[in-house]
């Protein structure tokens, strides 16, 4: 995936949080989780759902309130150094800025009165609308103060605790996704879905729908004026990416026993079927996974 060279983006939709501490957490709306969160909090998520703890990736962080962590002062370094396309293909953090404008460049022509969201990067932990917040849940939206948080370290991760391949697009996947939820809690959808857990849960089709969302961006993405071309290795690294968060090979790779019934974001296969429903789609009408089987 590469960027326009000559795009201006637009810094001040990323926010940075790495390496600031201080402040303390406070309980409030759930957040909503890609389900990955690197293979340790995989494993205390499949240990919280075999006690039947429920929740799945939509965790309630507010259990962590009192902890010393907390945003600080966002640094200033994004808005200096990330100024254009040429330096979204040269810097990991500036392609993310690319990244969340071309993902909100798309839904801001979609869905009508589109309130865009800003992203957080962070360092271990951080206070949250929801509730205070480390690394181990993984990348997630927070509907309570409508920030996407993600520690960039989940990349490397995904890579070498989830077995996915990694790239610039399973990259892009991660926050196209957790935006999908953002699109949700402005459509409604978020508050109206059901929670409860299996393959053909209410839980499960409102992460399938996300990755469906992830998917549409992916199929408009050349339209939104930053990305310049993305490959066929590109959608198979997404694929990929997709399919190394799906509840099944998470619970395999935690080494425990693979239990349907607790599932809350969908198999693998689930996950690329939708994904790639997304990237072939038209519109969010492609996207309804509240119908019917998933």
């Amino acid at each position: 995936m590469r960027f326009r060279r000559n795009a201006r983006l637009d810094p001040s939709q990323v926010e940075d949080y790495r390496g600031a501490s201080g402040g303390s957490g406070r309980p409030g709306a759930v957040p909503i989780t890609l389900g990955g969160g690197g293979l340790i909090g995989a494993i205390v998520l499949v240990a919280f759902l075999l006690l039947g703890g429920g929740g799945g990736g939509v965790g309630d962080l507010g259990a962590l309130t009192g902890q010393t962590v907390g945003p600080g002062t966002a640094s200033t370094d994004l808005q200096a150094e990330c100024r254009t396309g040429a330096d979204a293909n040269e810097r990991d953090d500036c392609r993310i800025v690319a990244v969340v404008n071309s993902v909100q460049a798309y839904w801001a022509k979609t869905v009508r009165n589109y309130e865009p969201a800003r992203t957080r990067f962070f360092t271990d932990s951080i206070q949250t609308g929801c509730g205070a917040a480390t690394s181990a849940v993984g990348p997630f939206y927070c509907p309570g103060d409508r920030y996407v948080y993600i520690d960039l370290g989940f990349f490397e991760d995904l890579q070498s605790q989830l077995g996915a391949r990694g790239g610039p697009l399973a990259e892009a996947y991660v926050l196209a996704h957790e935006y999908g939820h953002h699109v949700q809690n402005l459509t409604g959808a978020l508050g109206r879905a059901s929670r409860d857990t299996g393959p053909q849960g209410g839980q499960v089709r409102l992460e399938l729908q996300a990755d469906c969302y992830a998917g549409l961006w992916v199929g408009h993405a050349l339209d939104t004026g930053f990305v310049e071309d993305i490959t066929r290795q590109d959608i198979a690294d997404a694929l990929d990416a997709a399919a190394s968060v799906g509840d099944d090979r998470i619970q395999g790779r935690a080494g425990g026993q693979v239990r349907p019934e607790s599932w809350t974001h969908g198999s693998a296969e689930q996950r690329k079927a939708w994904f790639i429903r997304g990237v072939e789609g038209s519109g969010p009408p492609n996207c309804d996974t509240f119908r019917g089987r998933v």
